[in-house]
């Protein structure tokens, strides 16, 4: 008896420690994840209508034609029935389709590149409203934050003000890492030479996690910061404490920083060049190395020079898409006279 009773409860342990747990990621506080959190319960919702009733169905057949069942109807030359191929073949069809609609729905509505319409499931952006734009840089091993329209720069730090768009700038400065707040929105690829782009919200005061999902060498496991969600008055009086105790992060100090470390702690930054994270984006921080945009530009106007001369609209559209290329294509930094790339 006392053996069956400790049989039980090693098996209801596993709930018991899971019933503690705060699933974040379906239970965020950001609407983005919230609408891929009803993504995952809509799916799984549907594969369980074809999942559970097979599960049943293997256990009624298993003991409805075991073999010391002598009334079940015995039928050994049976090999079609047109009802049970339209139901074990439409059932699974109609799911594959309705999987198939919602998962073309949802892949645009949130896609991270595309702005966002609403704030929440009842209220919608109001025209007009301007996102704050967040530069982020994947360092070994550490976040660089940078606030392009309030000229202040954080380490391991983010912080943004409740119900406000956001807009992230993501970039790497050596390897690809990922950028994930399970809170707010699921995670997108930092890459060195290129720019990824992700739109969100966070719709809850308080204090979320934040990491990389995607390892990225020996740091990996510490590569942690803490995301900030504060009311307007909140953010404004931290942009202005930023502002007024911090100290600056120029070329020369990005240098530094970007030297591998673990478990940095957060730093503040009350000024930032303007043009750092251009710098990082085109590989070109250190004095002397060549951007990448500068090399596409002059990549497309020897293509240009190359071609058709009556056609000067093909080299102007060259130039043009030189400067969004770092947008969509990977790049890898090359050497000018005798400067080592980043």
């Amino acid at each position: 008896m006392l053996h069956s009773l400790a049989r039980r409860w090693l098996l209801l342990t596993p709930l018991l420690l899971l019933s503690a747990c705060n699933s974040v990621v379906m239970k965020p506080s950001g609407d983005i994840a919230a609408q891929q959190a009803h993504l995952i319960v809509v799916s799984t919702a549907l594969m369980l209508l074809i999942i559970v009733p097979v599960l049943a169905l293997i256990v009624i057949f298993a003991w409805r034609y075991r073999k010391n069942n002598t009334a079940a109807t015995y039928t050994p030359d049976w090999d079609h029935s047109t009802t049970l191929e339209l139901l074990i073949w439409g059932a699974p069809l109609l799911i594959i389709i309705a999987l198939g609609l919602i998962t073309w729905i949802s892949t645009h509505l949130l896609d991270p590149y595309r702005p966002l319409q609403r704030i929440d499931a009842a209220r919608a952006v109001p025209a007009g409203t301007k996102p704050l734009v967040v530069e982020v840089v994947a360092l070994d091993w550490k976040w660089l934050f940078i606030y392009p329209e309030q000229g202040i720069a954080t380490v391991n730090e983010l912080v943004a003000p409740v119900d406000v768009p956001v807009q992230f700038k993501i970039t790497a400065s050596s390897v690809m890492n990922s950028f994930y707040i399970p809170a707010m929105a699921g995670q997108v690829y930092a890459m060195p030479g290129m720019q990824t782009m992700l739109n969100a919200v966070i719709n809850k005061q308080g204090v979320f996690d934040g990491f990389s999902a995607n390892y990225s060498g020996a740091g990996f496991s510490d590569m942690r910061f803490k995301f900030h969600a504060k009311d307007a008055a909140g953010f404004d009086a931290w942009v202005q404490s930023m502002k007024s105790g911090s100290g600056a992060l120029g070329r020369a100090a990005y240098l530094q920083l970007e030297k591998p470390s673990q478990r940095e702690a957060v730093r503040h930054y009350g000024t930032v060049d303007a043009d750092l994270y251009d710098a990082v984006l085109n590989r070109c921080v250190e004095a002397g190395a060549t951007c990448l945009s500068d090399m596409m530009a002059d990549d497309a106007r020897r293509a240009a020079a190359m071609g058709s001369p009556a056609r000067p609209d093909v080299a102007a559209r060259m130039l043009a898409d030189a400067s969004a290329a770092l947008c969509t294509t990977p790049t890898t930094p090359v050497k000018k006279n005798d400067a080592k790339p980043n």
